[in-house]
């Protein structure tokens, strides 16, 4: 895939991943497009180790979507995690 369908793909995806996770996430659409591309990555790493499937064939595969929202998800709840961490020491 070429850079801007891994923008394009990142940028749904993370706006996907953020409406599903309960909560407030901050930040605007760039930090939701670095959040869809890194969940994109972390959703084609899991696609592959895991389950043997070859996810970079471009925006019209569907598993290419799936997992990169799965990984949006994850990454979102990880980044939640910690500023929740972080923000739980300041109000001390």
């Amino acid at each position: 895939m070429g850079i801007i369908a891994w923008i394009v793909l990142g940028l749904i995806a993370g706006a996907i991943a953020k409406a599903i996770l309960p909560g407030r996430q901050g930040g605007g659409w760039i930090a939701t497009l670095i959040l869809g591309v890194i969940g994109a990555l972390l959703g084609g790493w899991i696609a592959s180790a895991i389950f043997g499937l070859n996810v970079n064939n471009g925006l019209t595969n569907i598993w290419t979507w799936v997992f990169a929202i799965i990984g949006g998800v994850i990454v979102a709840a990880i980044w939640q995690w910690i500023q929740g961490r972080m923000g739980s020491r300041t109000r001390s």
